[in-house]
């Protein structure tokens, strides 16, 4: 679904990325892992267009999108959220969710003006939809709490939430367990398995957690100094040499050698 070839995104002398080249299958819960600095969410800031890429390619279905606004993706369903969550916190649960699509009647002053019968309607579908999705968080009973009073698991949903408003085909999520209790990120961790096996979404996850990654994530892509050094599923990267210098560290394969 997504393939990425070949990509540098370089900050003067600095390789953020440093020729990544990777493939996202359609259909999966791909787990992108790695140490602090080793490029993953440069990598996915290039990808959702959030950073021009110094050079490389990247390819969605076929479609050359290097270097498309974030804009321009969001509307080929190519999503992408943060590891702190960008709410808007004076508006409701289900506000939050109704503003997401785009190109809504009530965005032009003509139709504010002489087509309130025409926005009416898309609001009555827009509500229905923001319950439905809320309803299948399991976070209905907040639809009228202010989101800035939310957990930071709670906006986490939400932010899941906001991607089942529109036609996602693919969510990168940037560590989605940062901040978030563990009873909540296992909610979170079911929601994207559902989200994934009900209704087809494709994911590419970055955690630290590495339990959380087992859990959902097949297969799992290791990065290292700004490009990908292996890929497979968690036991495979738990028992590969490289992953475990380079991300697990020494210890754990003194630990395991001695277990």
């Amino acid at each position: 679904m997504i393939r990425v070839e070949n990509l540098h995104r370089h900050f003067g002398g600095f390789r953020a990325v440093d020729g990544a080249t990777l493939s996202i299958e359609k259909g999966t819960v791909t787990g992108l892992i790695g140490p602090n600095g080793a490029g993953k969410s440069t990598l996915f800031n290039v990808v959702s267009g959030a950073l021009p890429p110094t050079s490389g390619r990247i390819v969605m279905d076929g479609e050359d999108i290097t270097g498309l606004p974030p804009h321009a993706l969001f509307h080929k369903g190519l999503l992408r959220t943060f590891q702190i969550a960008h709410e808007f916190s004076s508006m409701t649960c289900r506000e939050n969710l109704m503003m997401v699509p785009g190109h809504q009647s009530g965005e032009t002053l003509w139709n504010a003006w002489f087509g309130r019968g025409r926005i009416a309607q898309e609001e009555a579908v827009l509500l229905k939809k923001a319950d439905e999705v809320l309803d299948f968080l399991t976070i209905s009973h907040l639809k009228d709490e202010r989101a800035g009073n939310l957990s930071g698991g709670q906006k986490k949903l939400l932010e899941l939430g906001r991607t089942m408003m529109v036609d996602a085909r693919i969510v990168f999520l940037d560590e989605v367990g940062a901040g978030v209790n563990r009873t909540l990120l296992m909610t979170i961790a079911d929601t994207i398995l559902r989200l994934n096996r009900e209704r087809g979404y494709t994911f590419c996850v970055i955690e630290h957690d590495m339990d959380f990654i087992g859990r959902i994530c097949d297969p799992v892509i290791v990065m290292a100094q700004g490009k990908k050094l292996a890929e497979g599923t968690i036991d495979d990267i738990k028992a590969n040499g490289a992953v475990i210098e380079a991300y697990l560290g020494a210890g754990l394969r003194t630990r395991e050698a001695s277990a």
